[in-house]
């Protein structure tokens, strides 16, 4: 019998604009963003947050910067860029976020396509900016997020809102909720890189839709880990705990992250699947290292599977406190997002009483089209529809494989200024994805891997290459892989896989086996990896 969705109750709002002063409004002293790391900013509450905004925008307005008008922003995690992209939201400007990894050519190239007038950065890119100055002409205004006082031409973020007023909420510019507000690009060269319109109406109802599906409140406390620029943690793992009365922690490199996840005790943590499997591989590593630990955990956790399924919820919590201790004592809740994660080491981490969940969606969705839900979920799947957010499995196959398609108050306007290429990807109100994946009698959705990515076999059966890499990624020596079809010498297509040896398994092996770690070794362990995986696949998908 399908089990219903549990929906919480959620505030109603219209814009990030209204997000931001009702949270001022109703959590004003309570702590909303922290920078781990030394910065100008370290920390500021939800009033402090909405004060220091209205006065770098009302700076921004004095430095000529109309309405409307694009405003880059580039630069690590931290509380300047969260005020940056928020002035940029309650000012009725355009923001448009940088990967700041990317190479400088397309960094340029994003600052060109995307007409910005303005770019507020951080002290790293101080050199780029001033090398490139005087070639983007449209560019005019130049704000260095480190910079004490103006220097040669450079705003100093600081200075600026220093020097705004704070002015009232009926004084700033009239906004249309549905217009265009964020324009996410992906890297490409000139004239190819590819910019979402991303509304603020798209953006809000997400928020609501994410958090009637898994609830947050304002003792939550986010640990940020992943790019900033990046809608999957923006939208989740920065406007989420400022839309439910929480807070964002920015940890100050994936290096600290068990020291910050300590000294902030964060509840929530968004991280990728490379970063968990990690993350697990580790626990047991050391569990099975530990001779009385390692006889002592597998009785453990079939006496705690056994009292959780009786009604003992924190049982697992309580047994396996010491683990817990180590990610600070307060852990709720982990989740992925970005690509799938192992169901392997959902369930691992589930086994030592953490709540694992997973999502799915793209930046053209703002992000969140799925979503698992604490106590209703599937390791396999992606997750259940938001709600309001529609989805279908266009021209299924025999087994309900297809491309799906989705619709709802979160999909993009389309992209800037190609719309050819926004023709291309909607069919009426669907947006198409290019996922292809099914939807199983619960309602949940599950994908199998990239319309694009996908391999007819020389049998002439669909091969998802996704599907082989995680298999091929839960060999302790293999850290990521890719997988792809390859024509052999009588023009066949067989399956090819390229690999990214981990190289801390490797020198543990060597220390262990006293061998020397050399090219010959590699390929030996490798290709003994590559023959226990395919054991576990049929002829057709065998690498």
């Amino acid at each position: 019998m399908k089990k219903e969705i549990k929906y919480f109750d959620v505030p109603l709002v219209s814009s990030v604009r209204d997000m931001l002063f009702r949270s001022a409004r109703i959590f004003p002293d309570k702590l909303a963003l922290e920078d781990l790391a030394d910065t100008p900013i370290r920390k500021v509450t939800f009033q402090q947050l909405l004060e220091y905004v209205l006065k770098f925008g009302d700076s921004l307005q004095n430095l000529g910067l109309q309405p409307r008008s694009h405003l880059a922003v580039i630069g690590e995690n931290r509380v300047q860029w969260g005020i940056a992209y928020l002035t940029g939201m309650i000012w009725n400007y355009v923001v448009v976020p940088i990967d700041k990894n990317l190479p400088e050519q397309d960094i340029v190239n994003i600052l060109y396509e995307s007409e910005s007038e303005a770019i507020i950065f951080s002290g790293s890119y101080n050199d780029l900016m001033r090398e490139k100055k005087d070639l983007i002409k449209r560019l005019k205004i130049f704000i260095n997020m480190d910079l004490p006082e103006e220097k040669d031409g450079f705003h100093s973020m600081t200075r600026l809102i220093e020097k705004g007023k704070k002015v009232d909420k009926d004084s700033l510019p009239v906004l249309n909720p549905e217009e265009m507000a964020e324009i996410n690009f992906t890297s490409g060269s000139l004239g190819r890189a590819k910019g979402v319109m991303i509304s603020q109406k798209n953006i809000v109802e997400n928020l609501m839709s994410m958090t009637s599906m898994i609830e947050i409140n304002e003792k939550d406390r986010f640990l940020s880990v992943l790019p900033i620029h990046h809608t999957y943690e923006c939208t989740c793992g920065f406007l989420c705990p400022l839309y439910s009365g929480g807070s964002a922690h920015y940890a100050r490199s994936l290096k600290t992250i068990l020291e910050d996840i300590q000294k902030v005790k964060a509840t929530i943590m968004l991280g990728v699947p490379l970063l968990y499997d990690k993350m697990f591989r580790r626990i047991y590593k050391a569990i099975m290292e530990d001779k009385v630990k390692s006889k002592i955990v597998p009785p453990l956790l079939k006496i705690t599977n056994f009292t959780e399924k009786i009604g003992w919820r924190s049982s697992k919590r309580l047994v396996f406190k010491e683990l817990h201790n180590q990610f600070g004592g307060a852990v709720r809740l982990f989740i992925a997002g970005a690509a799938a994660p192992d169901p392997k080491v959902a369930q691992g981490l589930r086994e030592f009483g953490f709540n694992f969940v997973q999502g799915y969606g793209l930046t053209e969705t703002s992000p969140i089209l799925a979503l698992n839900q604490i106590g209703n979920f599937k390791d396999s799947a992606a997750g259940l529809p938001l709600k309001n957010v529609h989805l279908k499995i266009n021209d299924p196959s025999p087994e309900g494989i297809g491309e799906v398609w989705a619709n709802g108050p979160n999909v993009m306007l389309g992209y800037y200024k190609n719309p050819q290429l926004t023709k291309e990807v909607f069919e009426g109100e669907w947006f198409k994805t290019g996922d292809l994946g099914f939807i199983d009698s619960d309602g949940f959705l599950h994908l199998v891997g990239r319309k694009k990515n996908m391999i007819l076999s020389r049998t002439g059966e669909n091969v998802y290459p996704e599907e082989i890499e995680d298999i091929l990624n839960r060999s302790p020596f293999i850290l990521e892989s890719l997988v792809y079809g390859e024509e052999d010498e009588k023009h066949d297509e067989i399956i090819a896989a390229q690999i990214v040896t981990d190289a801390d398994a490797f020198i543990e092996y060597s220390g262990q086996n006293n061998v020397e770690i050399n090219d010959e070794l590699i390929r030996k362990i490798v290709d003994e990896e590559i023959k226990t995986v395919n054991k576990q696949l049929p002829l057709h998908k065998q690498v």
